[in-house]
């Protein structure tokens, strides 16, 4: 017998009601004692070779099938957009329509490249202003989020429970209820035609403190208290204990960031054709017709490609915390 065998039969012995007669010498106790314990040891094996009661090979063979078929209906789009970007213009118009492409091109990336060059402001400038509207609202909007999160989630105030509820309250709006007192307030400013016009609102998305505040409520109070007690100030404990063990809800938090302000045409704030992002170049050329037609799907490829490669590059990054950055209180 192995050693998990004997273990179970020591935990089964104890309910074995068993009486000792008191005509029974050693020997006999102890040749009782393992006939007793080979019954038991023939019974686990006869439970041990009945059917366990789980999922047969066909159920996981279907469910192979049912989750291959999602997958390919879920990776179908990106594949049609990669092979639109390569065709030429007679295959992009081809009927009915083939998934794959023949002869592929770069010739749409040419075109693309020679019309954004050939308006009134470079290539160039198209690819800086979206640099600096992304990273500048996203950035500020994990930060700012995780500053009023902090608080919220860690300390005691009064009006606590009312200051989250209105921040919850305003997630209940969409972005068009907001969008007039919202350019009121930009004109207000005086921020108008500026980066900052798109930057600052970012920075006031009401679901990034919420996503901020429930995954700082799960760290361990007794962390911050140690760190206290060895004089770190409230400065020190956000930035060295706090903002590190949420690494995850932050890159969570820029993904999303990033989607949105990677789709933001500008048009309703910026006038100004030197400050207006690559989205709304591109936008500008998906509408102009058949002539278009190549270059528009090189422009379809671009606007999928950059957010699907940063949300790959921050997902390991998330997995990888997830998994070193356990912690119980």
């Amino acid at each position: 017998m192995t050693g998990m065998e004997k273990a179970k039969i020591s935990r089964l012995l104890p309910r074995m009601p068993h009486r000792k007669p008191a005509e029974l010498s050693p020997e006999e106790e102890t040749a009782l004692r393992q006939k007793r314990l080979a019954k038991i040891y023939r019974k686990m094996k006869r439970q041990s070779g009945k059917k366990k009661l789980n999922r047969s090979t066909a159920g996981n063979a279907v469910l192979f099938i049912l989750m291959g078929i999602c997958g390919v209906f879920m990776v179908l789009p990106l594949v049609m957009i990669l092979n639109n970007a390569v065709k030429p213009l007679d295959e992009l118009y081809q009927y009915p329509p083939r998934i794959f492409v023949r002869n592929p091109t770069l010739n749409n990336f040419t075109d693309l490249y020679v019309l954004l060059n050939e308006s009134w402001v470079p290539f160039s400038r198209y690819i800086l202003n979206t640099i600096i509207i992304t990273v500048g609202g996203m950035t500020g909007h994990v930060i700012i989020a995780s500053m009023a999160a902090y608080p919220l989630a860690k300390n005691h105030f009064p009006g606590k429970k009312i200051l989250f509820s209105v921040v919850v309250l305003s997630m209940m709006f969409s972005w068009t209820v907001t969008q007039i007192p919202q350019y009121l307030i930009i004109s207000w400013l005086g921020i108008n035609n500026t980066y900052a016009a798109l930057v600052l609102p970012a920075w006031s998305f009401g679901m990034g403190l919420y996503l901020m505040k429930q995954f700082m409520e799960q760290l361990p109070d007794s962390l911050m208290e140690s760190a206290r007690l060895q004089g770190a100030n409230e400065w020190q404990i956000f930035w060295r204990i706090v903002m590190p063990n949420v690494k995850p809800a932050w890159l969570t938090l820029a993904i999303f960031q990033f989607q949105q302000m990677w789709a933001n045409t500008g048009s309703m704030f910026l006038r100004s054709e030197e400050l207006k992002p690559l989205q709304y170049a591109l936008q500008q050329i998906t509408s102009g017709g058949v002539s278009r037609a190549g270059a528009g799907a090189a422009v379809t490829f671009l606007i999928a490609a950059v957010p699907i490669i940063f949300f790959l590059i921050c997902q390991s990054s998330i997995m990888e915390t997830m998994t070193t950055s356990g912690m119980k209180d």
